[in-house]
């Protein structure tokens, strides 16, 4: 089998100093890419700066016969978004890949969290996707190629108690996904999400004890795939946690139809409109959105 590379490659990293980015940045490096390292080295709840981290990663790349710089701007800006990408094309001349993984947990209860708390995580970890793709496309169009993977979570599809920012991040990030799925696909631009399960810092206060081996490590060859030429899905959304890696994708059921509902009439009627026995599966790349209201129009007009 002939091994994946990423010679002549340039990929951009967010929150590469430690953990999962640290591990993404390492192996695309010893593959022969390029690496631009970001991380603004903060806490575990978004705030302080320190250089240490993104340079240590820098430092280690470059030990190892590889090439990488470092940038320490914040991705929470569009200001540090833009000169995170800035950063790669004044280091390396160009950017074919962009993995967003920069993060921050905050744990509030709905009820009591504040609006900065809930900001704090909003904008690293959504705004900060958006931060860092708007001025990084543009250079892929022109280009005619680019790889990007953004960073979801089973946080944003099924979520936990007292991490609303990170429900409401990670549940936005398939919009974005998307959208940058399909307005790049005539130019070769494919994006795809991540949903790692990781022991990171992140999940710090989480009783890992009973868990089986599940390092940042295992899941770098799945966003490695992602991230190369070779990759051959777009608008998706790859689970990998323990070992287990699979695919994550949105499901209707048919439902039923009516053309007068009453409120009494959807109680009644629920268990159908649930039924699960018949799904409707659309992908956003193969006009999910216009097969679904089709097959939406198809039983109105059917009655």
């Amino acid at each position: 089998m002939t091994e994946r590379r990423f010679d002549g490659r340039v990929a951009v990293i967010t929150g590469s100093g430690r953990g999962l980015g640290r591990e993404y940045a390492l192996l695309l490096a010893s593959r022969g890419a390029k690496i631009l390292v970001n991380d603004n080295g903060s806490s575990l709840t978004g705030t302080g700066h320190d250089d240490g981290p993104a340079q240590a990663v820098v430092d280690e790349i470059r030990e190892l016969g590889g090439e990488a710089a470092a940038c320490t701007e914040s991705v929470a800006a569009p200001e540090g978004g833009k000169a995170i990408i800035e950063a790669a094309l004044d280091s390396f001349g160009k950017i074919d890949i962009l993995i967003h993984n920069a993060g921050n947990s905050v744990f509030h209860p709905l009820e009591t969290i504040t609006h900065e708390d809930f900001r704090s995580v909003v904008d690293i970890h959504l705004l900060g996707g958006f931060n860092v793709v708007q001025p990084a496309f543009p250079r892929m169009r022109a280009a005619g190629y680019g790889r990007v993977v953004l960073t979801g979570s089973i946080g944003g599809l099924y979520t936990m108690p007292t991490v609303a920012g990170y429900a409401v991040s990670k549940s936005g990030m398939i919009g974005l996904n998307n959208i940058i799925a399909i307005e790049g696909a005539d130019r070769n631009i494919k994006s795809n999400i991540i949903l790692p399960g990781a022991s990171t810092r992140m999940g710090e206060g989480i009783d890992t004890s009973g868990f089986p081996p599940m390092g940042p490590e295992m899941v770098a060859p799945v966003v490695g795939w992602l991230a190369h030429e070779s990759c051959s899905i777009s608008g998706e959304m790859l689970i990998s946690a323990a070992g287990r890696v699979a695919r994550a994708f949105i499901t209707e059921s048919e439902g039923a139809y009516s053309a007068n509902w009453t409120i009494d009439e959807v109680g009644e009627r629920i268990d159908a409109i649930r039924d699960p026995s018949r799904q409707w599966t659309f992908h956003p790349l193969e006009n999910g959105f216009g097969q679904h209201l089709e097959r939406s129009f198809e039983m109105a007009r059917k009655g």
